[in-house]
């Protein structure tokens, strides 16, 4: 007997039929404070890892149809990279080849990753007019002339792109939330998916809130405030913003564009990843930026529900958002200390309570132990009449003495009888490299000068002050 599983309601014909039907995952630790509830459309889950497999077949598909692309052709595109994929897998399937054309940029995980589905692709420049010959739009319609059976996606100009979204991405986002979505954000690039699925919303309740988040140096945001083109500057996040106005992108669907700036952009895409789990590129932390600062403005309750579109992977920024090094080169992360550098000092002032508590030789126990536990720390300084240091007592120390089996404790006991009269000492200027020696196999060391305290460090106060310099 022949198995034939094509009819399973569990196995697929085709990898393109995978695409769509994306979770929705509720945003916890980033959105902290906020009454609002706001959940993570996460599109990485489709079979090329971003929002953009949506279009990439529609738009195949549509242009077969129309008789524009015929057996044994070529698909050529513009592509920050994601949509460069949904058109390769589409294109895989169906035998055609393909050629992209990418601004330089975009990571180079992207270049690679349109390079393993078979494909062509050229790198152009940034920094130049959409009209300039170089430009990637430009290049990729000369590439259109110069190939024979070849098409142009046209995605920032093909009415498929918004429709795609039309028809799945807002039917799923209504479905999910059983119609009890109050706001949906998203980036805006070609405005295809904000125009479809925000088209949609509206349609099933003219109430919802469409809002767009445009990065600083796109001209969107005032196109869409005044009407008013302006010129369009560098920003380094991808996939979002334009230099032009695409026929994709109707601003009429939009009720309000936020806008945010690179380093608030990548600086969240990590914060997602390391406390939400959602490991996700560059534009979707531009995004939950954008809605978090939305949310804020509008002062969101609880009853509103708040879907934010969170395009793509992680995967494909590996070498910029999550390299610690480019991210200091860029100046968005604080610069390493260098080991040679890095004063005990500095270390002792960059935390959050400098306060330096001590007790005399002669102060009662029990009033040590209640110092202790009123400012929650775990060793003081003895010190004498002029300020100079005599020793340490611990939480260690005093719970030895007190518990101790031939110990002589009593009420009003001084402190002196169980001082450590040899702390470990540093001085103010001490390097990092030399105090990493020391907590090797300290936990606390105490800084001096002329025998007086300058401060008191620990391997918390360390570990506090390198994870805020990674």
């Amino acid at each position: 007997m022949t198995i034939d599983l094509t009819n399973h309601p569990n196995v697929f014909n085709n990898i393109a039929e995978t695409v769509g039907n994306t979770p929705l995952v509720r945003l916890n630790s980033v959105v902290d404070g906020l009454p609002c509830q706001m959940y993570a459309k996460v599109e990485y889950f489709n079979p090329g890892g971003s929002v953009k497999d949506r279009i990439g077949w529609a738009i195949v598909e549509d242009a077969e149809k129309s008789g524009r692309l015929k057996p044994g052709g070529t698909i050529i595109e513009s592509t920050s990279g994601n949509t460069g994929v949904g058109l390769a897998i589409a294109a895989s399937l169906k035998g055609y080849k393909t050629i992209f054309v990418m601004a330089d940029k975009q990571s180079q995980e992207k270049v690679q990753t349109l390079k393993a589905y078979g494909a062509q692709v050229f790198v152009t420049p940034t920094a130049v007019e959409p009209d300039d010959p170089r430009s990637y739009y430009s290049v990729a319609a000369r590439l259109v002339e110069e190939t024979p059976n070849a098409i142009l996606a046209n995605q920032y100009h093909n009415q498929v792109n918004p429709d795609a979204h039309y028809v799945s991405s807002g039917p799923e986002i209504w479905d999910q939330t059983g119609g009890k979505i109050t706001h949906y954000i998203a980036g805006m690039g070609t405005g295809g998916t904000i125009t479809g699925t925000g088209r949609y919303l509206k349609e099933k309740n003219p109430d919802i809130q469409i809002v767009g988040v445009d990065p600083y140096g796109s001209i969107l945001y005032e196109l869409h405030k005044s009407g008013t083109y302006t010129e369009a500057e560098n920003y380094l996040t991808e996939g979002v913003g334009e230099d032009f106005l695409p026929t994709t992108l109707d601003l009429t669907v939009v009720d309000k564009i936020m806008r945010v700036n690179d380093r608030d952009s990548f600086l969240m895409t990590r914060r997602l990843t390391r406390e939400e789990g959602i490991f996700c590129g560059g534009s979707c932390g531009f995004a939950v930026a954008g809605a978090v600062a939305y949310a804020k403005e509008q002062n969101l309750g609880p009853d509103d529900v708040v879907v934010v579109i969170l395009p793509d992977s992680g995967s494909r920024y590996l070498g910029k958002i999550f390299n610690d090094d480019w991210m200091r080169e860029q100046g968005f992360i604080a610069p390493l200390r260098d080991v040679n550098s890095a004063l005990a000092i500095d270390i002792h002032n960059a935390k959050s309570d400098t306060t330096i508590y001590t007790v005399d030789c002669d102060t009662p126990i029990e009033d040590v132990v209640e110092l202790m536990k009123k400012y929650d720390i775990s060793q003081i300084p003895v010190v004498d009449e002029h300020e100079h240091l005599q020793g340490m007592v611990s939480e260690v120390n005093l719970l030895s003495h007190i518990v101790a089996a031939d110990s002589d404790y009593q009420r009003g006991q001084p402190v002196r009888s169980i001082i450590d009269p040899d702390p470990t000492l540093v001085s103010a200027d001490a390097t990092l490299d030399a105090l990493m020696k020391v907590f090797n196999d300290k936990h606390v060391a105490v800084i001096v000068s002329d025998q007086h305290i300058q401060g008191i460090l620990t391997k918390i106060d360390m570990l506090d002050f390198l994870s805020s310099n990674l």
